[in-house]
């Protein structure tokens, strides 16, 4: 009985390349082959190999045929089977579980990315996360990483990024106007929200928190309604917001740090390694 040829993993990669850059000229690039090194890949692919049209060729664009749709399902499987086995092998000590305390800001944010590159690299790696206020993580022992929001002068850990507070309010509404000023802000032991109230009484701005919570969800659904303006870190503003400023009547806030702080009594090669894709993530 004659044994089933055999599909080599890079010829998968070069296929799902092909399939994801919508030609061939550009999936070569990306696995540094040349175009004609791709198109004799995939010649043999078709024709010897699976004996299926894979592709259908319109000038310089390449669409995948019905059969080239099914192949593409399995290539990315073996291609991800492929990439935990010699993850599992090549480290067997990355086994285990990280935790990681963050304010809910950076959840959305930042943490989705950060943790789908991970889970690439270190598939056996359960990871847990715990989201409070900065105030709160930071007194906790239990955790192995913790993200959070400092002032300037008051840092500890390693820098992450910096970045401004801005006032904001949804598009299309005006709720600045109003007197009091309404506010959609963090609970009490934020202090971001110290940071916006002192603002607010230096200058003299009659202001009210109207909606108090410690679900950034929560404040952002308050703010799109058109009730109330907030303050919080310019990378959370979301499109359907406005940032306020002077113009407004509203008065510069500070700039923050947000910073990664390690365990030291519970080092671990597998916190480290999630650590530096914690650093990379908030480059992004």
């Amino acid at each position: 009985m004659s044994a089933f040829p055999s599909i080599d993993t890079e010829v998968l990669r070069t296929f799902v390349a092909i399939a994801d850059q919508g030609g061939f000229t550009r999936a070569g690039e990306l696995v540094n082959r040349t175009q004609s090194a791709v198109s004799m890949q995939m010649k043999r692919l078709e024709e010897d190999v699976l004996q299926r049209q894979l592709f259908q060729r319109d000038g310089r664009q390449v669409r995948l045929t019905a059969e080239g749709q099914v192949l593409l399902g399995y290539a990315r499987r073996i291609l991800k089977l492929h990439s935990e086995v010699f993850n599992t092998l090549r480290e067997p000590h990355m086994v285990g579980m990280v935790r990681i305390g963050t304010p809910d800001d950076y959840v959305m944010r930042f943490l989705p990315g950060i943790l789908r590159r991970f889970a690439q690299s270190y598939p056996l790696i359960q990871i847990e996360v715990h989201c409070e206020s900065s105030k709160q993580l930071l007194i906790r022992q239990d955790l192995d990483l913790t993200i959070v929001t400092r002032e300037p002068g008051n840092e500890i850990g390693q820098l992450l990024r910096k970045e401004r507070f801005v006032w904001a309010e949804a598009q299309c509404f005006s709720a600045h106007e109003q007197t009091p000023l309404p506010l959609a802000m963090f609970n009490s032991d934020c202090f971001c929200r110290l940071w916006a109230c002192n603002a607010l009484d230096a200058m003299g701005r009659d202001y009210r928190v109207a909606y108090n919570s410690s679900s950034l969800s929560a404040i952002m659904a308050v703010v799109s309604a058109g009730l109330a303006v907030t303050a919080q870190l310019e990378s959370l503003i979301t499109p359907d917001m406005r940032i306020l400023g002077e113009a407004e009547d509203l008065p510069i806030l500070p700039e923050a740090s947000i910073m990664l702080v390690r365990n030291l009594h519970n080092p671990s090669p597998i916190t480290e390694c999630l650590a530096e894709h914690i650093v990379e993530g908030f480059k992004l």
